[in-house]
């Protein structure tokens, strides 16, 4: 058991030179990682089969007792980062695969990695995880409605089959999960020991499949999609940051509504636009390059914020 907890700490703690050294290593030598693309859907379920094991009954009973908080930080979440989305899309005139990328990042839920950055930031953690579990669980109808609204305008969007997708690779192993960690009250811990390992494995995987499938292209078009990334993330911390101050929230709950806005499940960006949008290649691009970016980001605006509660 130690063995696992020591292997989860150091893989969560290098996890993002674990990222960059591996999308390095797909840009070198691609055919290592293409074939993990076919797999996009599997490997979100898994990071998603994670978060069903970790969910637990008080997280739940959390989302009830503090449904104001809640209510605002997922009405945030999909207002702030969509219209973002659309702004900048209009803005920099962006062509289809990239516009639809950036809209697909911007209308997903928030991710899990939020939750770490909200205790880095010690902000609310138990908000931060209310707020995502609420966003990520509603996703599977209001990102393809958001999408739909949105995206319409540069791409035909299918509504039904991305719905469909939403509910395999999100519903389905967040239940499977939560009942397996139910049913197997007593192993538990072994579980939730394991699963993070093959959560960061699972991400990793996807991110470095798509720099490779996207390795010619990332010379045409990476350093514009790392610009619009940038500012779409940056962006939507600093709006969350205003929401929070303008609602008068404490200086906690604030700094977790601002990291949730601003982080997004790019990893779900990803797998849609893999499986929804095959006609359009780049916007798998742009939810990778968002997996790397929001987690640096994240990390220094976590510093910023800590740093500000100390002095």
């Amino acid at each position: 058991m130690n063995y696992l907890q020591t292997l989860t700490q150091l893989i969560s703690k290098y996890l993002m030179v674990l990222i960059i050294g591996f999308s390095c290593m797909a840009y070198i030598v691609p055919s290592y990682f293409i074939w993990a693309v076919a797999y996009t859907p599997f490997l979100l379920g898994i990071a998603m089969f994670g978060m069903g094991l970790t969910i637990k009954f008080e997280n739940l009973c959390n989302i009830f007792r503090h449904p104001k908080d809640i209510c605002i930080g997922v009405l945030a979440q999909y207002t702030i980062m969509p219209l973002l989305a659309w702004g900048i899309c209009h803005i920099f005139t962006l062509p289809p695969d990239i516009a639809i990328g950036v809209i697909l990042v911007g209308c997903c839920p928030g991710g899990t990695a939020s939750n770490v950055i909200t205790y880095i930031a010690k902000g609310d953690v138990p908000l931060s995880v209310g707020m995502t579990i609420t966003s990520t669980l509603i996703a599977p109808i209001v990102t393809p409605l958001l999408i739909l609204y949105i995206g319409g305008a540069w791409v035909d969007v299918a509504l039904l089959p991305m719905m469909i997708t939403m509910v395999k690779v999100i519903i389905i192993p967040i239940l499977l999960g939560g009942v397996i960690q139910y049913v197997c009250k007593s192993h538990i811990n072994t579980l939730t020991s394991i699963s993070p390992i093959f959560s960061m494995i699972a991400i990793i995987l996807l991110i470095a499949a798509i720099i490779a499938v996207n390795r010619d292209k990332l010379l045409v078009s990476g350093l514009l999609t790392l610009i619009i990334v940038g500012i779409h993330n940056v962006l939507g911390l600093l709006l969350g940051l205003i929401v929070g101050k303008t609602l008068k929230l404490k200086y906690d709950k604030t700094t977790a509504l601002a990291i949730e806005v601003g982080m997004q499940n790019s990893g779900l960006a990803v797998t849609l636009a893999a499986t929804n949008f095959a006609l359009n290649p780049l916007a798998t691009l742009v939810g990778a390059i968002f997996s790397v970016w929001h987690n640096i980001s994240g990390a220094i605006f976590a510093s910023i914020r800590r740093d500000k509660i100390s002095s």
